[in-house]
């Protein structure tokens, strides 16, 4: 168990010191800043002593006082103030006791009065008093209520020792003003004001001289540049008269078989790809060539009449030409409705309208070109087709005239006359044969009359024979009319496969006729082309200011650059 230690409490008791006292300490005081201050061998100490509060040292007895006076007699009782007579006090003097009666009319608090003294003493100041070192800091021109200067009288670091005795600050004691001659004679709110104006006027001067200097690299990297770019368009620049048209490429109203062509006809699909070659081809350096030669596309962009800058060399190669057209031929190709748009600048409005006529024949050229060389493949396929069936008709229908000519003209009829007969022939043996059996039959028959049977019969039988030799064998230089017939037959049959050839040949040589009129392309012109009176080009409010605008991102990138890199060297 640890008891709190206690101490004796004690009351300090302070009187009031009387005049000449306090006129004593002061002149102590300045005495011993003054040996301070002269002393070489406390000049190491002095940095470390000065951010600490310097003050009059504590009151002392009458004894020590008068014992360290040299000038007063050891054995007065009190000391008795020196009159001094015919002493004038100077206008600085007067000045600074009515800016102390000022400064005792503000109210400060004793702990601003404390805190104003030791800043003064940090400035090397030796104040008579708590107001006084108001007055001197203000005087200097250092606000002494500044949280800043608060600040700065604590300094982390300052070493202390634990036998290092504090300096006790004296109490405010009212003492007559060391009459000095002034040297100025201007306040110190006055000088404050001076020096405040002097910082403004300063200030003022570096950011006009900045603001210049912004202001002459503007000019000279944005401004000037800009007005080059506006005098060319505005006066040397040669004004060009552009001509815009309107054409969009067509099928035939026929619907095509598959489904497919009836799904996309009528749309921009269905002539998307032709359209598009159509574009290309306009923007080709084949176009360009076929326009110099038919129209002099060369020629017109060399005249001395357009300005240096926009002109064509008269010797310049294909390549530079191609640049010029294709920077004054323009074309769109529009995929939701299948147009396409063209414009085409000159430098007079009848050449503009004179091109455009020229490269709209060549896209309508073009356009009969895509389908042509795939509607003629295909009629000639199918006039082969039909000239071959022809030609085996043909053949079939001669062999069958010369199998007719060489036998019998009806082998099919003659082949029936045949059979009949061979019929009526075997109907007759019957008959015959069963009257000779009948004969026979009897007990008694008639010779004769079965001879004579029996004759009818043979010759029935030779008949018959003959006959059916007529049908199966064949006879000198001929064939048997079995064979023939079949010949026929054959050369007929071959004739009707060559007239369902021929038929059917007819109808595809029809049937891509119209295939071939489907697949034509046709070049409507929706919008003509029409000369312009006023030029198009160039625009010149928005170029100047798009010339602007560059000029001045670049400096801004510039100037960007160059502050980050000053900034990356500077750390």
């Amino acid at each position: 168990m640890t008891t709190k230690p206690k101490a004796r409490k004690f009351r300090i008791r302070r009187t009031t010191p009387t005049p000449s006292e306090a006129s004593a300490r002061v002149d102590d005081a300045l005495e011993n800043h003054a040996r301070q201050s002269n002393s070489p061998a406390e000049t190491g100490t002095t940095a470390a002593n000065s951010a600490r509060p310097m003050s009059a040292p504590p009151p002392r007895s009458e004894a020590t006082s008068e014992a360290s006076r040299p000038d007063r007699p050891s054995g007065s009782d009190s000391p008795q103030p020196i009159a001094r007579s015919g002493q004038i006090s100077s206008a600085a003097e007067v000045s600074a006791s009515t800016d102390i009666d000022d400064i005792r009319k503000e109210g400060l608090t004793g702990r601003q009065l404390r805190m104003a003294r030791r800043l003064a003493q940090k400035h090397g100041l030796a104040p008579t008093s708590d107001f006084d070192a108001v007055r001197l800091l203000r005087a200097k021109g250092v606000d002494p209520f500044q949280r800043s200067n608060f600040l700065e009288l604590v300094q982390p670091g300052e070493p202390t020792t634990p036998g290092e005795t504090q300096v006790q600050l004296p109490q405010t004691v009212a003492v007559p003003q060391i009459q000095l001659p002034a040297t100025e004679t201007m306040s110190p709110a006055e000088r404050r004001a001076q020096e405040i104006m002097g910082i403004q006027r300063d200030i003022g001067r570096r950011r006009r001289r900045k603001l210049m200097l912004l202001l002459s690299r503007l000019a000279a990297f944005v401004l000037l540049p800009t007005l080059i770019v506006g005098y060319y368009f505005y006066v040397v620049a040669t004004p060009m008269y552009s001509t815009k048209s309107e054409f969009l490429i067509l099928t035939a109203d026929g619907l095509g078989t598959s489904p497919s062509a009836g799904l996309f006809s009528g749309t921009a699909f269905a002539t998307g790809q032709d359209s598009i070659a159509t574009q290309s081809y306009l923007e080709s350096k084949d176009a360009m060539l076929r326009l110099n030669e038919d129209v002099g596309f060369m020629d017109h962009f060399s005249a001395p009449n357009i300005d240096p800058i926009q002109r064509l060399d008269p010797d310049a190669t294909n390549e530079e030409a191609y640049k010029v057209y294709r920077k004054y031929v323009k074309l769109g190709y529009d995929p939701t409705e299948g147009v396409l748009r063209m414009e085409l600048s000159t430098a007079a409005p009848a050449v503009s309208l004179r091109f455009s006529a020229t490269l709209i024949e060549y896209a309508e050229e073009r356009v009969d070109q895509l389908s042509q060389e795939k509607r003629f493949d295909g009629l000639a396929t199918a006039e082969a087709s039909l000239e071959d069936a022809k030609n085996e008709r043909r053949a079939a229908q001669q062999r069958l005239v010369e199998l007719q000519e060489g036998s019998i003209l009806d082998p099919e009829g003659e082949i029936a006359n045949i059979r009949t007969l061979i019929s009526n022939v075997e109907l007759q043996l019957q008959e015959k044969q069963l009257a000779l059996n009948t004969q026979l039959n009897n007990a008694r028959p008639n010779a004769a009359r079965v001879e004579a049977l029996r004759s009818e019969i043979e010759v029935l039988d030779r008949e018959l024979t003959k006959q059916n030799a007529r049908l199966t064998e064949a006879t000198e230089g001929t064939t048997s009319l079995a064979s023939q017939a079949a010949e026929i037959q054959m050369a007929q049959a071959d004739l009707m496969t060559a007239d369902l050839v021929l038929q059917s040949a007819l109808e595809t040589k029809r049937q891509t006729e119209i295939e071939a009129n489907k697949q034509v392309r046709y070049l409507t012109v929706s919008v003509n082309p029409i000369a312009s009176e006023d030029p198009s080009y160039p625009r010149k409010f928005e170029n100047t200011l798009l010339a602007f605008l560059i000029f001045g991102g670049i400096y801004l990138m510039i100037s960007l650059t160059a502050s980050i890199l000053r900034e990356q060297v500077s750390s």
